[in-house]
């Protein structure tokens, strides 16, 4: 491998598959990886360790490091690195012992939902503690409308309910299935559950193309990030970061109270 292609991810330290022939050159494995980098960047600098270089070190070492950095400080650490490395720390060492593989993606997955689940928790604190929306989406590192899409608790006017009661059960894990389709080149797996409307004017061919120019305008497809789906009318709505070698975009999928889908979409971030 070339020198000045990296063999391992700047984030998260593992390794990076075969680089493309085309592109620009890959630094990260994902883009949950590219997205924490991002974040790593942006924060001052009164907390980054100068005993601790990125480009050096791997990230579950880092956590590490941070966690005997920030001993005796008290509340001066990043509650964000703090959280994280908590995490990591439970990751590696799950209560009860030694997991195996498929144990391990388990017990990731069961901490992943609790983790979901406190985030509503907490975001609920701090809106009754006064905080905006503006001032949750810049802790989340998204807009006030996808913080509030996300974790709001908008009542349906009509009849006073809780959309949240509304939405499609598994929504964001059937969205996800269908972008992994796309990715997959499955055109008719991913056209399962299209509804009447949109399968009349999307046949594979179109799905085929609509791909095709994505992999045009951004390149390879790298991966994608987690799926957060919510109400909107009588519709739930799943947005799902999706990481290319060249750029980001997000896949929108829509579908009604019966399961099919109504509307697929590929947004800028920015947009969502």
């Amino acid at each position: 491998m070339p020198a000045h292609r990296p063999a391992f991810c700047r984030q998260c330290g593992n390794p990076l598959p075969d680089p493309v022939q085309v592109g620009r050159v890959r630094e990260y494995c994902g883009p949950t990886c590219r997205s924490a980098s991002r974040r790593d960047r942006a924060r001052t600098t009164a907390h980054e360790s100068p005993e601790v270089k990125d480009s050096l070190t791997k990230a579950a070492r880092k956590a590490k490091l941070d966690i005997v950095r920030n001993e005796g400080l008290g509340e001066a650490g990043d509650p964000a690195e703090r959280g994280r490395a908590a995490a990591l720390s439970l990751l590696e060492r799950p209560p009860g012992g030694t997991l195996s593989a498929l144990e391990a993606i388990a017990f990731a997955r069961g901490a992943a939902g609790a983790v979901e689940e406190g985030m509503r928790v907490v975001v609920q604190r701090a809106r009754e503690a006064g905080h905006t929306w503006e001032e949750v989406g810049q802790v989340l590192g998204t807009t006030r409308q996808a913080a509030f899409q996300r974790f709001g608790r908008p009542a349906d006017p009509r009849t006073g309910q809780p959309m949240a009661l509304s939405m499609l059960p598994g929504a964001a894990e059937r969205g996800a299935a269908l972008l992994a389709d796309l990715a997959a080149l499955r055109w008719a797996e991913a056209r399962r559950d299209f509804g009447e409307r949109i399968a009349g004017k999307l046949d594979v061919d179109g799905l085929a193309t609509i791909w095709a120019r994505l992999a045009g305008m951004f390149g390879q497809f790298e991966g994608m990030g987690e799926p957060v789906a919510f109400q909107a009318g009588d519709h739930t709505v799943v947005d799902v970061p999706l990481s290319f070698e060249a750029g980001e975009r997000t896949g929108r999928v829509s579908y009604d109270r019966g399961g099919k889908v109504t509307g697929l979409f590929f947004l800028p971030p920015g947009l969502t």
